[in-house]
């Protein structure tokens, strides 16, 4: 499969054009002869391994596109697809791809499998524990966990990718100081009842 995505990429690159093209030509072949495949039609993903892409800010999309390139962020998938898959895009491609995916409308909120779970995550992401030093989780990503700027939107995410997200970012798979710092006294449990929670925004 991943060479299949490659060899795709690939093509879809000759057909989108110069780099300096608009973003009306430039982004939907990418997105829909490239990122779909894995993404979802729109960004709109139903595979708990890759994320939803649709409505995320910008910002954050062209940043981990450049750390993709740059080979900045590590984690597995990044490795095994992403590397090779932003490996030749421009930064005005990177540009036109994040705003594509922004102005995209959500993705519906996925239905709990487990009402305490979201009720545990929902207490995480709106009080944190001082305690053990996990900060409130709504003070940067926001009430409705819609993000900002950098910052990603986390409603209506995909929960096992979320989950294993918050894992990486705690074991410094995934490197991000202030994530691993923020997570890592969270248990499984608590980082799946967040990921529940926030997937049900």
């Amino acid at each position: 499969m991943k060479i299949t995505i490659l060899s795709a990429f690939a093509l879809a690159l000759v057909v989108s054009g110069a780099a300096s093209a608009s973003a009306a030509t430039t982004a939907p072949p990418l997105v829909s002869d490239v990122c779909s495949k894995c993404h979802g039609p729109d960004g709109d993903s139903q595979s708990p391994l890759f994320p939803r892409l649709a409505g995320q800010t910008a910002a954050y999309i062209k940043t981990q596109l450049e750390s993709f390139r740059d080979h900045s962020r590590g984690d597995p998938h990044a490795r095994a697809y992403m590397w090779g898959i932003a490996k030749p895009l421009s930064d005005d491609q990177i540009g036109q791809i994040a705003e594509y995916y922004a102005s995209r409308k959500p993705g519906a909120a996925i239905a709990p499998t487990d009402a305490k779970l979201v009720a545990q995550g929902k207490q995480i992401f709106f009080n944190g524990d001082d305690k053990r030093d996990i900060p409130v989780c709504a003070s940067c990503h926001g009430e409705q966990a819609q993000g900002n700027d950098s910052i990603p939107r986390l409603a209506g995410q995909q929960p096992d990718y979320l989950y294993q997200q918050l894992r990486a970012f705690r074991n410094g798979m995934r490197y991000n100081e202030t994530m691993h710092a923020n997570v890592q006294k969270m248990t499984n449990e608590e980082a799946a009842a967040v990921s529940q929670y926030l997937a049900a925004q």
